[in-house]
């Protein structure tokens, strides 16, 4: 269930986000204690604000209205998705490059799950980090479809 509603926010909101020039991050259905939440991250170039937040709320929430896809009570949730932005499509990657990034790993690459590091190049099936292992800098080259899960970093 949690798919199909991601699914039509998705096909909802796209037109929304297009016609003010915002771009779709992700999306999640999830529930949280007895509450659920459809939450739906958007960004641009200059990043987003509250104003540009609530007016995507409204006319999404106009059309979820319409549509009325979920059955259940719900907190629906526009955002940003903060400075720790999920990288989700390849178009993200290509973004990210000269960036700090963290990536999780389905199976281990040379011993490790997790990396932290400036994405380096991706290729489309490849990405490349340079890690900083104690003094010393190395680059790991992890297979695309060996990524679990990916988000720029913060680094001090």
């Amino acid at each position: 269930m949690s798919q199909k509603v991601t699914e039509i926010t998705e096909e909802l909101v796209t037109p929304i986000l297009d016609s003010m020039d915002l771009e779709l991050v992700d999306i999640e259905f999830v529930k949280e204690g007895k509450n659920w939440f459809l939450r739906v991250y958007i960004d641009s170039e200059e990043g987003v604000d509250i104003e540009e937040c609530g007016k995507v709320s409204e006319q999404l929430s106009e059309e979820l209205d319409q549509v009325d896809p979920i059955t259940q009570a719900y907190f629906l949730e526009v955002s940003s998705p903060g400075v720790e932005r999920p990288l989700k499509k390849e178009s993200d990657f290509q973004k990210a490059i000269e960036k700090n990034v963290f990536i999780k790993t389905y199976e281990q690459i040379d011993g490790q799950k997790e990396f932290e590091g400036i994405l380096k190049s991706f290729d489309g099936t490849e990405l490349s980090v340079e890690v900083r292992v104690k003094t010393r800098t190395k680059t790991i080259e992890i297979p695309f479809d060996k990524v679990a899960n990916a988000r720029l970093a913060v680094s001090f």
